[in-house]
């Protein structure tokens, strides 16, 4: 690499948003350079290892606008700023007609319409990571020969290290490679490096007191780069304390089969998650997501446990493309068995009358249809709640599995990265999952990470595209 190399567009990072940005602009006649830390083609990032379905808050992409609109603000309350909220309820279904176009296959991988577009192949349907050859490893193969077709430049093993200014324009990025220092010189720059969840520093900042103590459960290479440089120019960030992840097994945290999947979110939104003295501290019924963030704001994210009986085993736990049940047990997550609570509180080390009361005041509810007046509120118009009483009695303990941080960035309809003062910095985009102002909330609504990756992606390219 030379000390110094001269694009119209510098992109730093290779993920989905990257690559789709990259792509676009080279098609566009744009002179782009991607920048990738990673130093080999099968670079790990969290788009080869996603289940691979593009949706818009687990809707159909191709519903009508106002439908995705009102499910979006429904889901993310004011989390979702409203440009970005009409972005995505427009422009998911294009974005997956432009990834068709570059012979990305996709399949509908399920009976649910959310399904209907997702990549191919599918997942393996079988617990631990296998991502190798599957739907998102293939679409980032495609769009890397896509980039070099279109005579775009990939960079592997080259690392983002300080945004380059001239007066209030980013004009290009300072990058480290092979442990030498160089510079690129751009028009404009991209942000697409992804989130910060395996930053502990910053997660111990926004999300968790504990971070040791919540699972990687994704590529772990996302370390907030693009965050920090893009803050210390005076870039805006909205909505750092919130994630998207899943409930698992405490056991993955050193037990690889147990994770991405299978994941506990079907049985713990059907049932009662408790804490070490035995009580419930989280509305179950706003799903795994919700829970999962609960869980690791605790001062002991790992003390947590799911009850539930033999109904719910045999019920929700059913559930989902790789079920809970059986597959839970055959990948060795730890799963206690009692004829009745009493016993199951002992081999927890939970005191047995809490968690007798707990279980007691819940079931009471479910059967008077009053669990909105429990302590904590435990919605049902989402997922129901199901009493606990045909034995025997299961426990698992857990811990949360976190994929990206939610919040980034701010952004405005057209990726560019916004100041303090709500206003553009001249030369600076952003796209993907380092940006904010979609998910989260007190909600923490989850639109879905490859659908907002790729429609800010486009964007970025077409307005860049159209300025220069």
């Amino acid at each position: 690499m030379s000390d110094k190399l001269e694009f119209d567009v510098a992109i730093v990072g290779g993920g989905i948003a990257g690559l789709v940005c990259g792509v676009r602009l080279a098609e566009l006649g744009v002179r782009v350079g991607v920048l990738e830390k990673g130093e080999h083609d099968r670079y790990p990032c969290n788009a080869r290892f996603s289940g691979g379905a593009f949706h818009v808050c687990f809707h159909e992409v191709n519903e009508d606008e106002s439908v995705l609109a009102d499910v979006i603000r429904e889901r993310a309350g004011n989390a979702a700023t409203p440009a970005y909220v009409e972005a995505m309820a427009r422009d998911t279904r294009t974005a997956v007609k432009w990834l068709k176009a570059q012979g990305i296959k996709f399949i509908k991988a399920g009976h649910e319409a959310w399904r209907s577009n997702t990549l191919a192949p599918p997942l393996v349907a079988k617990p631990g990571l296998h991502w190798e050859g599957r739907g998102g490893d293939v679409m980032m193969r495609t769009l890397t020969a896509k980039l070099k077709e279109a005579r775009g430049t990939l960079l592997l093993g080259t690392k983002a290290l300080k945004l380059r200014m001239d007066g209030a324009k980013c004009v290009g990025v300072d990058v480290e490679q092979g442990g030498q220092r160089a510079v690129v010189t751009a028009r404009h720059v991209v942000i697409c490096d992804g989130g910060f969840q395996a930053n502990f520093d910053m997660l111990r900042k926004h999300i968790t007191s504990a971070p040791e103590k919540i699972k990687q459960r994704g590529a772990a290479t996302s370390h907030g780069d693009g965050l920090r440089m893009a803050t210390e120019v005076g870039a805006q960030t909205v909505g750092l304390d919130r994630f998207y992840g899943h409930l698992l097994s405490k056991d993955a945290m050193h037990n690889d089969t147990l994770w991405p999947f299978p994941m506990a979110d079907h049985i713990c939104q059907a049932a009662v998650v408790i804490d070490g003295n035995g009580r419930r501290f989280v509305d179950e019924g706003r799903g795994g997501v919700f829970i999962a963030n609960h869980v690791a704001k605790l001062a002991d994210p790992l003390s947590t446990s799911v009850i539930y009986d033999e109904a719910i085993w045999d019920g929700p736990a059913r559930d989902f493309i790789l079920p809970a049940n059986p597959n839970l047990i055959t990948a060795g997550a730890t799963i206690y068995k009692s004829p009745d609570l009493a016993g199951l509180a002992q081999q927890l080390g939970v005191p047995a009358a809490a968690l007798q009361d707990t279980v007691a005041e819940y079931n009471k509810a479910v059967d008077a249809g009053t669990t909105d007046k429990l302590v904590p509120f435990r919605s049902s118009s989402a997922h129901k709640a199901h009493p606990i009483r045909k034995a025997p009695f299961y426990a698992m303990p857990l811990c949360a599995g976190i994929t990206y941080s939610m919040g980034g960035l701010a952004i405005d309809a057209s990726a560019r990265v916004l100041n303090a003062q709500n206003s553009p910095i001249a030369g600076l985009y952003a796209a993907g999952c380092t940006t904010g102002g979609l998910e989260g909330g007190d909600l923490v609504g989850y639109v879905g990470g490859l659908a907002k990756s790729a429609v800010m992606a486009l964007r970025a390219a077409e307005h860049i595209a159209e300025s220069k």
